[in-house]
């Protein structure tokens, strides 16, 4: 009993030693191949503890962060005891070889301090897609260094072995690009190559400032087939999640070399469907832009004319990669109402190109756009027709009084007569109601569009309508402060919607 008791005392004390408040420092790989990323891990054992700020490691950024925490229970003394653990992990993306320092833990008031731990670059004479692993994780420019307002393509590969048994299926959260615009191309690919499924996404990037930007990289977690565990019948089951995490990519982003509206080579078409119209009839002016490089945050200027309502639609910018270049394409159009005729005025736009070192200007060209059959105001046609003398004092006829004699004369009426007439008046009501049932209805409420469909071949009919068409055409491009009185609108659209 006595060797007994001794036993439990040194197991206890084993258990206090191993539960100690304490923190230890860990790494996922002491050797790395430059553009891989490390993880370091501080583990402490305590209650609340008290992490560093680390920003970065030897210079290098910290790329992500994050934290976990887990419990044990232990029965010692009579009691039950529990223990805390924190993991703090962080990830960088090392350049050359460096020692990570000691870092300070503060834990109930006690401090702690890590072991260094050296790291080391090597050369990596592996694949793009490595035999053996059951899946990789890439990402890659088409250009490290671009201007700023030029674009460039990011490709992230997801690379997993055709044998591998996916049971949970795959989580995946992208990389992010400080310092530029992403737009997520939505063209995903895939395909094999060797023993491999390959996917891909591509990233358009568009340059805002200058400097030296690092993309944080993209992680996925893989829920493999379990094939320790069987069930009853001998058939694989539960989960394996593996972890991946992509490279890291530095970008550097210069100064235009001459100022411009756009980068990249474009060309311009602009088209005007009328140079002569009615009084109050659109023309409209459609532009198109399109090329090699990014037309994302590209906005054409909106036109301001006297005397003239000009209307215009949400731009719509498309791009795909094609040949292994950006290709977008920017169209908008305009529509342009008046009484009196006008001119659109020519616009001009500088592109520079960085692969010929050459400006170039798109022009839209200007347009005089004539007016015929001018409105004419109901005060201005008073002339008299010709012929016809207008006279300052009109010349009064008296009419000739006529004096008609109302003769009576009296017969008597059969008594089939008025059967005939009562049975007439009775299918006549009928007939009537009948014919109400077949009369075409009007629509009880008009939405703004099928209203202003109904409207709009009617402006030059009257000012009201004009006007209503153009509050219309305001609300339908997005003034939300302009009010439409759906009485008077449903008024109006009545009249020339059953024409």
């Amino acid at each position: 009993m006595l060797n007994l008791g001794k036993f439990l005392g040194m197991i206890v004390l084993i258990f206090q030693v191993i539960w100690a408040d304490g923190v230890k420092a860990t790494v996922s790989n002491s050797e790395v191949v430059k553009g891989n990323p490390v993880q370091f891990q501080i583990e402490a054992t305590g209650d609340d503890p008290k992490f560093p700020n680390i920003q970065n490691i030897d210079g290098n950024p910290i790329a992500g962060s994050q934290t976990g925490t887990s419990s044990s229970y232990i029965y010692a003394n009579s009691r039950l005891e529990s223990r805390h653990t924190t993991m703090l992990t962080l990830t960088f993306f090392p350049q050359k070889d460096l020692t990570i320092p000691s870092y300070e833990v503060e834990i109930g008031g006690q401090k702690y301090q890590t072991d260094p731990i050296e790291i080391k670059l090597v050369t990596s004479n592996a694949s793009v897609v490595p035999n053996g692993e059951l899946f990789t994780l890439e990402i890659k420019a088409d250009k490290p260094k671009v201007m700023v307002g030029e674009s460039l393509i990011v490709t992230l590969s997801f690379a997993l072995r055709s044998d591998a048994k996916i049971s949970q299926g795959v989580e995946f959260r992208p990389p992010t690009f400080p310092g530029f615009m992403v737009t997520d191309m939505q063209d995903k690919r895939s395909y094999r190559k060797g023993n491999y499924q390959i996917e891909e996404l591509h990233y358009m990037l568009s340059a805002q400032s200058e400097g030296n930007f690092t993309a944080n990289p993209a992680y996925v977690k893989v829920g493999l087939l379990d094939r320790s565990r069987r069930d009853v019948f001998g058939m694989f089951f539960g989960t394996v999640w593996k972890e991946g995490v992509s490279n890291a990519l530095n970008f550097e982003v210069v100064s235009q070399e001459k100022k411009s509206d756009l980068v990249g080579d474009f060309k311009l078409d602009a088209m005007l469907d009328s140079k002569e119209v009615k009084a109050n009839q659109p023309v409209n002016l459609t532009i198109k832009i399109e090329g090699d490089g990014n037309l994302q945050g590209f906005e054409f200027p909106q036109y301001e004319i006297d005397g003239v309502t000009v209307y215009s639609d949400e731009a719509k910018i498309e791009s795909k990669v094609i040949d292994g270049k950006l290709h977008s394409t920017y169209s908008k159009s305009f529509a342009f109402i008046a009484e009196e005729e006008f001119t659109i005025p020519e616009r001009y736009f500088s592109v520079w190109n960085p692969e010929n070192k050459t400006m170039q200007t798109l022009e839209v060209p200007e347009y005089h756009v004539k007016i015929t059959n001018k409105s004419l105001s109901p005060a201005a046609n008073t002339e008299a027709p010709k012929g016809i003398v207008q006279t300052e004092t009109a010349l009064s006829i008296a009419p000739k009084e006529t004096i008609v004699e109302n003769k009576v004369e009296e017969r008597s009426v059969a008594w089939w007569m008025l059967a005939v007439s009562f049975v007439l008046g009775v299918v006549s009501v009928f007939v009537l109601k009948w014919l109400w049932h077949l009369k075409p209805t009007r629509k009880s409420f008009y939405s703004e569009a099928e209203a202003l469909k109904i409207l709009y071949p009617h402006i030059s009919e009257s000012s009201e309508v004009d006007e209503m068409v153009r509050q219309l055409y305001a609300r339908k491009n997005g003034d939300t402060s302009i009010k439409i009185d759906k009485k008077v609108l449903k008024e109006m659209v009545d009249r020339f919607s059953l024409r």
